[in-house]
């Protein structure tokens, strides 16, 4: 029960912000590990699938290759497909292919920080912040999702109705 207090204590203390490029960065990779095994997914496919503006997702698959998270192919059975299986990546691997850090402040670590006098104590904050998005992320694979299993820790944080309200 404390842990997910401080989780709450943090959320009102912090805003955190989930990109469009992410949240398309991390619907993409779930389509592929949907299709693990498949032929590779064509962009416009995988843009048609989930919606996503397609100039803006060759942007996002061309960061995630480059992350090495999914490999290309050229040619008529050309396209998308994940590098390695969807077990073995987690959310926090996608989003930090397309956005860099998960948790900074004003672009930069929290442990590159340093505070004096009153505001000391923030940085500690902050670390624990990454630390608990870390956590999250981290502790979700993109399988997890495909499958609609997602671990126990996140079911529970996600059943506390607070989570769902904006204070």
């Amino acid at each position: 029960m404390a842990p997910r207090a401080r989780l709450r204590g943090l959320g009102d203390n912090a805003r955190m912000r989930i990109s469009a490029r992410a949240d398309y960065a991390v619907r993409a990779a779930l389509l592929l590990a949907g299709a693990e095994g498949a032929e590779p997914m064509k962009a416009e496919a995988i843009a048609d699938a989930q919606e996503i503006p397609h100039k803006f997702l060759e942007g996002i698959l061309n960061d995630m290759r480059r992350g090495g998270l999914v490999v290309s192919q050229r040619g008529i059975r050309g396209g998308y497909r994940l590098a390695r299986p969807g077990a073995e990546i987690s959310v926090a691997d996608v989003v930090r292919a397309v956005e860099g850090p998960l948790v900074s402040v004003r672009g930069v670590r929290p442990p590159e920080l340093a505070y004096s006098g009153p505001a000391e104590s923030l940085l500690p904050l902050w670390v624990a912040l990454r630390a608990n998005v870390r956590h999250i992320l981290e502790g979700v694979s993109l399988a997890d999702i495909a499958a609609g299993r997602l671990p126990d820790f996140v079911h529970a944080l996600a059943q506390d109705p607070a989570a769902w309200s904006n204070p």
